[in-house]
């Protein structure tokens, strides 16, 4: 029986259906999981079940130490311990990325620097240190401007600003934001870079000894100028006219082989407008959240299950077109404890509507963007065209009603 070694955010939405996957497969799963290192001390936790995903060389030494049989293929399910999955295969000899290559994607900066150098269409970008770094650019940068944080994914610690008084606000907060994410974030600094107008698309690929194939573009119909970019809906196939598409997987496919990324999944965000495609982020990891259920009408089965059977190097199947899908990651629109949802059954009972998952318990802590990066769920539609597709997302999430404190009483003991 092969073996699979996974490594398992306990945040992660995807965990259950990675594992689902593997047990259709007949695959071993060896779990590695990042619960909090006191907890698991505690509790009796081993080195496997409390791993620092963020401190890849400790917790690639920790790993390696308690593996009682080494594994044919070591994935991370999220963004999160992709450098540590790159490093196990280093110090395992297994075939994937280099541990320079993933280090280089994961990092915003670095991956500017990149498409600069080699003449891809790239805003004017600065790294600033420390509020001195951005009190001297405040006043001679145009605008608007983002601010980003360095190594956080999706719109988490992304912030718009309009004038000087703006980006100073913005850079206290996404540094804030930075800081409680990530473990060098106050050495790391923030990138400002210029805003791009134009709509945004992503792109779902499947590297395979260096040649890149498209699994879906997505369209995001929903404008994102700001001033925070949440994610909203993402609708397959695109309508992009087909040239545009084939000039956008040619770009993925450049980038990834100067970022020296070979194999496995591919994750990228681009904006196209009258100049053309502008990349954002190539990231050597699959679609988040649940999002990845959007393509099941075209895989023939779950996106999980294809990226076992890539790593493990099993057959594929072919990606065929099967009418249109979409995914929305329902947004959260205030920060609060969240109560509940009305209107769930009327919503999944609407034409085209596949799925609704509400992926919030009762009293959970609701953040939205830029500091939160989760979402209340996912609704899934699937329908004749892209268009049908997006107005039943559009449709359910009308319906739903969610209920949310925002006032936290507090009881005196």
């Amino acid at each position: 029986m092969k073996s699979i070694l996974l490594l398992l955010p306990v945040s992660s939405y995807r965990n259950e259906d990675f594992l689902a996957a593997a047990d259709k497969l007949g695959v071993q799963v060896i779990a590695v999981t990042d619960n909090c290192p006191q907890l698991a001390s505690s509790r009796g936790m081993s080195a496997l079940q409390a791993a620092p995903f963020d401190q890849p060389v400790h917790a690639a030494q920790a790993i390696l130490e308690h593996l009682r049989a080494e594994p044919d293929a070591v994935l991370a399910v999220e963004d999160h311990g992709l450098e540590l999955a790159a490093l196990l295969r280093e110090r395992l000899g297994l075939p994937g990325n280099a541990v320079a290559a993933v280090g280089l994607t994961c990092d915003k900066l670095a991956f500017r620097h990149l498409l600069q150098a080699h003449g891809f269409r790239c805003p004017d970008f600065r790294h600033v240190e420390d509020e001195a770094d951005v009190l001297a650019l405040a006043q001679r940068l145009a605008y608007p401007v983002v601010v980003k944080a360095r190594r956080l994914s999706s719109s988490r610690g992304v912030v718009r600003a309009d004038n000087a008084g703006e980006l100073i606000s913005a850079m206290r907060r996404v540094s804030a934001i930075q800081a409680r994410a990530d473990r060098e974030g106050q050495e790391l600094g923030l990138v400002v870079e210029a805003f791009i107008p134009g709509r945004e698309y992503a792109l779902e690929g499947l590297l395979t000894a260096g040649e890149l194939s498209v699994l879906a573009l997505f369209d995001k119909p929903d404008p994102l100028d700001g001033p925070y970019f949440e994610e909203t809906i993402y609708v397959t196939p695109s309508r992009l006219p087909e040239a545009m598409q084939t000039q956008i997987a040619e770009q993925v496919a450049r980038a990834c082989r100067l970022a020296g990324l070979s194999t496995g999944p591919v994750h990228a965000e681009m904006r196209v407008n009258d100049q053309g495609v502008w990349l954002l982020e190539v990231a050597s990891r699959s679609i988040g959240g649940l999002c990845g259920r959007v393509l099941r009408h075209a895989l023939g089965m779950s996106l999980e299950e294809l990226l076992l059977r890539h790593a493990l190097n099993e057959p594929l199947p072919e990606v065929a077109a099967r009418g249109a899908a979409g995914v929305m990651m329902i947004p959260i629109p205030k920060r609060g404890l969240y109560q509940g949802v009305h209107h769930l059954d009327a919503a999944r009972a609407l034409p085209h509507i596949t799925d609704i998952q509400i992926a919030v318990e009762a009293g959970a802590l609701l953040l939205p963007a830029p500091e939160g990066a989760s979402y209340l769920g996912f609704i899934f539609a699937e329908a004749d065209t892209p268009q049908a597709a997006e107005q039943a997302l559009r449709a359910a999430h009308r319906l739903l009603a969610f209920e949310i404190q925002t006032e936290v009483p507090v009881v005196a003991v």
